[in-house]
């Protein structure tokens, strides 16, 4: 029979073999998990923003702002991507070219959606995803398609007299489940889904008279270009905005140094209204209504 004595001193090596077994194990973990951030060469892209980039519509082509709309390029602060995928030709249909990253995904609100507290927010210039090139398909690409989901910027208003700059979450993604998200200095609870065009928009203190405040809206559609319409259509309500290579991107198999891939959306009038005094200046108060919000474009830099 075990005494108590000896049962203690067995559970206390037993707790201990536990513990060193645990810590080996996450070291394993976090071992493996740096050898696979470092292994060889990587792919890597990069968000860039450009107010001077050409503004397209939804079919690729050269976009004026329509009559009786206004459009001022916002001043980006980030942004967010979904879903990457390389595509080898025009004809390659969404999903059936080289998905290189597809964000997680929850059914929590109900329908299938974007987790937006698992999406990486970045800035102009960062780095939104990159993987080692040794796991991208060796071949020959000629597309990107890229799920933009949420953007986060400012833009100049009028109000009661007053010029001022206003900050805008926008939801852009084909539905996004959010529990909460923050404008500028106010967050705003959600808990559930929200399908694409939904945009909060947080308005700053005036003085002592006027506090910050926050109002939600959602926008009736968003501009997604996509050059390839005819031969590879997007679904209805997805932000995958497609671009072209300036010539063919190739993939050997061999690459030694890590290739970078600057995603360059235009931004040019981005925001768009309808403007009810014909001033080209957004009055929220005096009946500006936003209607668009989409991106206007994209171009591919490959940076070697």
């Amino acid at each position: 029979m075990i005494n108590a004595k000896t049962f203690a001193m067995n559970y206390k090596y037993l707790f201990l073999l536990l513990f060193i077994f645990a810590t080996f194990a996450c070291k394993k973990d976090e071992t493996e998990s740096k050898k696979e951030e470092s292994a060889g060469p990587k792919l890597v892209f990069r968000m860039k923003m450009d107010p001077n980039q050409e503004r397209l519509d939804g079919y690729g082509n050269i976009s004026s702002v329509p009559a009786g709309h206004g459009a001022q390029t916002p001043d980006f602060k980030s942004i967010s991507a979904h879903y990457i995928e390389l595509a080898p030709n025009a004809y390659t249909q969404v999903g059936d070219g080289e998905v290189v990253y597809h964000g997680p995904e929850t059914t929590e609100g109900g329908s299938t959606a974007v987790i937006f507290d698992q999406l990486k927010k970045v800035s102009h210039g960062e780095v939104v995803f990159s993987k080692p090139l040794s796991t991208v398909s060796p071949g020959e690409y000629n597309w990107v398609r890229v799920s933009v989901t949420y953007q986060n910027y400012d833009v100049e208003f009028s109000a009661n007299g007053h010029d001022l700059k206003g900050t805008i979450s926008s939801f852009v993604g084909f539905n996004t489940y959010i529990t909460s998200h923050t404008v500028k200095t106010k967050t705003v609870a959600v808990n559930g889904n929200k399908s694409q065009g939904y945009w909060a928009w947080e308005t700053p203190a005036i003085g002592n008279y006027f506090p910050a405040t926050t109002v939600e809206g959602q926008a009736p559609g968003t501009t997604v270009p996509n050059p390839l319409a005819a031969s590879s259509p997007i679904p209805t309500g997805s932000c995958l905005v497609t671009g072209g290579f300036a010539t063919p991107f190739v993939i050997t198999g061999n690459e030694t140094e890590d290739i970078i891939i600057d995603l360059s959306f235009s931004v040019n009038n981005s925001f768009e209204w309808i403007d009810a005094a014909g001033n080209d200046t957004f009055e929220p108060l005096d009946g500006d209504t936003v209607v668009d919000m989409g991106l206007r474009g994209l171009i591919l830099i490959v940076v070697q």
